[in-house]
């Protein structure tokens, strides 16, 4: 398969103005530059290679911006091979020596196992596991902000579906797998654009319980707010089971444009692990970060001390799974440092096709959470007020029930959100 090949420069490149974006590159090689630098270009000259060179992200205004200089985002590019080459084991090693890098890695295909749902074709009487949070108490303070975007970074969304209607106010697709091999795939997996079609239904779940309309299921989390829809994990066919895929660095680029385009809160219902490298999507969370958009994700479903990343970064809300009394779910993965836990099994939402389903994960109580932030930060911008990071995991950490006599456990984190005593704290606290 063709490779790519991702470097962290020290320094950016020599006329990098002119180096196109690899988003860009894919459907039009009109602009072509196939040199590095000096010591890169001599490497692959010794190794018969040859590259184009993009860049891996694209600014978020006309130049770049203190904040992506500071993360290195200025001076990461993209190298992709010209033809199928067969690599060197030590090839990264080989590139790290050299002095003018400062990262590298290669083409990474990243996978999350996705819970087998329960498919139901009518309304479901499915109970309301928002009282379990009291959810309808912070639903009576607001509802959401329209102004308030949550992103959700996943399969995509059932476009069509019924729940979801007049909910997207922004969308773009980064899968693209172009030179894998694609057999086990379902549906698009080439060229980046604008329309994020979900073919198997996770993302779809996920969004319904952050902002679904109630109509044949309950009432999402943030009606009220707007669903940016990012689509970043193709769907691959594994055995019996489905599996969310898609290449790590192109999820890095769906994270990026979340936060340029207005995310306040970005909800990631997958995990990667750590195989070798600098950590999963560590430069551009950060980056998020910093421009104030809080990152939700799931924690894991093996039930295991494995870390998964985004979850296990510093700066992201990970959350574990609880069952309809409030316990612990055995699956909830407890490596990454879990902040709470909410709502996780047997969870009824919109899926894939116009059909609604059951599913059970960290996936499905991750949107719990970010659709809580949500209403925070609505609440707090109709008062003419805006909320930290620092200030949502400090409401999160005073107000959620802990599952023992611990401030915090490992496997519960601060304990089981609670939306009525983090709006009562909230309130007192934009008084």
């Amino acid at each position: 398969m063709k490779d790519h090949a991702v470097l962290k420069m020290y320094e950016p490149l020599a006329g990098d103005a002119s180096i196109p974006n690899w988003q860009d590159f894919i459907n039009d090689k009109s602009v072509i530059r196939d040199t590095v630098n000096a010591e890169v270009d001599r490497l692959l000259r010794e190794l018969g290679l040859s590259v184009w060179v993009t860049r891996e992200y694209k600014p978020a205004q006309l130049a770049w911006s203190a904040d992506e200089r500071r993360e290195g985002l200025d001076r990461t590019y993209r190298l992709v091979f010209q033809q199928d080459y067969e690599l060197p084991e030590d090839f990264v090693d080989r590139l790290l020596h050299l002095p003018s890098v400062e990262m590298a890695s290669r083409l990474s295909v990243g996978s999350a196992r996705l819970p087998k749902p329960e498919i139901s074709t009518q309304a479901s009487l499915a109970p309301d596991v928002g009282d379990l949070i009291h959810l309808r108490y912070a639903q009576s303070i607001t509802k959401g902000e329209r102004s308030v975007r949550i992103a959700v970074l996943d399969t995509g969304l059932n476009l069509s579906h019924k729940e979801l209607q007049g909910k997207v106010g922004a969308s773009a697709d980064f899968v693209d797998l172009e030179g894998l091999n694609t057999s086990d795939f379902i549906g698009d997996v080439a060229g980046y654009d604008d329309v994020p079609e979900d073919e198997v239904g996770h993302g779809t779940h996920v969004s319904g319980i952050v902002a679904g309309r109630g109509i044949e299921m309950n009432e999402g989390v943030a009606p009220g707010c707007t669903i940016m829809a990012v689509r970043v994990l193709a769907t691959m066919k594994s055995g019996t089971r489905f599996v969310g895929a898609g290449i790590i660095d192109n999820i890095n680029a769906g994270i990026k444009w979340a936060a340029d385009n207005g995310a306040d809160v970005i909800n990631m219902s997958l995990g990667i692990k750590h195989t070798g490298g600098g950590l999963p999507h560590e430069d551009v969370i950060r980056y998020a970060l910093s421009k104030n958009v809080t990152v939700v994700a799931a924690s894991g479903n093996d039930g295991t001390a494995e870390r998964y990343y985004p979850g296990a970064l510093p700066g992201v809300i990970a959350v574990g799974a609880v069952d309809q009394a409030g316990t612990v779910a055995p699956f909830t993965s407890y490596g990454a440092n879990i902040a709470v836990v909410a709502p996780g099994v047997n969870i009824y939402s919109s899926y894939a096709h116009n059909t609604y389903a059951f599913a059970s994960g960290t996936s499905q109580a991750s949107p719990f959470v970010c659709g809580m932030v949500g209403l925070m930060k609505s609440y707090a911008r109709q008062l003419g007020r805006r909320l930290s990071n620092g200030d949502i995991r400090t409401i999160l950490r005073d107000t959620s029930d802990k599952v023992d006599t611990r401030l915090r456990s490992e496997h519960a984190g601060y304990g089981l959100i609670n939306m009525a005593d983090a709006f009562k704290l909230l309130a007192h606290e934009l008084a």
